[in-house]
């Protein structure tokens, strides 16, 4: 067993913990903030856009059961990379598309990936997801973590990430836990 991790943002936070939640070799999923200025940021001053973080996800995953690549690929397929800093109504610097790598390994396979994504014109538009490494990893707060099983007919759950998990179980069915 090879652990490692990732720390990805994609827009709203609950979105991608409850995605990754999903997947077979996935250990772990916490939410919470990277990429800014800011110690020790809070949901309220991340979502002021003052800090610079992003709400992002951050896993650990068993490599010999999901690789890299493919928590990549999932991660592109369930949010658009091609919106700058927003993704649909969540709009702000801390909604961005980032890959926050952990090796240069990662920065290689993330870059060869947006590259591969590029040349295969997927979306219409250029893909604008940063690739940097990460700097500090911050969990949110207790309310924002497992927040989709805890609250899977809130208006925000069914609306956006529902749909996202059809999305998942569609596109990656081979992927899914039991």
């Amino acid at each position: 067993m090879a652990i490692e991790t990732a720390t990805l943002g994609g827009g709203c936070f609950w979105c991608l913990e409850a995605v990754f939640q999903g997947l077979r070799g996935i250990e772990s999923v916490v939410s919470g903030y990277a990429g800014g200025h800011t110690d020790r940021p809070t949901y309220h001053a991340v979502c002021s856009g003052s800090t610079g973080h992003a709400e992002v996800v951050q896993m650990r995953f068993d490599d010999q059961v999901v690789d890299f690549a493919t928590v990549l690929e999932v991660f592109f397929d369930i949010h658009d990379p091609t919106t700058r800093d927003r993704q649909g109504a969540d709009v702000g610097t801390q909604y961005r598309s980032a890959i926050f790598y952990h090796s240069p390994r990662q920065r290689e396979i993330a870059e060869r990936m947006i590259a591969q994504l590029t040349v295969q014109a997927r979306w219409p538009d250029p893909i604008v997801t940063q690739v940097e490494p990460v700097a500090a990893f911050y969990p949110a707060e207790d309310e924002h973590q497992d927040f989709y099983r805890r609250h899977p007919f809130q208006g925000y759950c069914r609306a956006v990430i529902s749909p996202k998990l059809a999305k998942l179980r569609s596109g990656h069915a081979d992927l899914l836990l039991e």
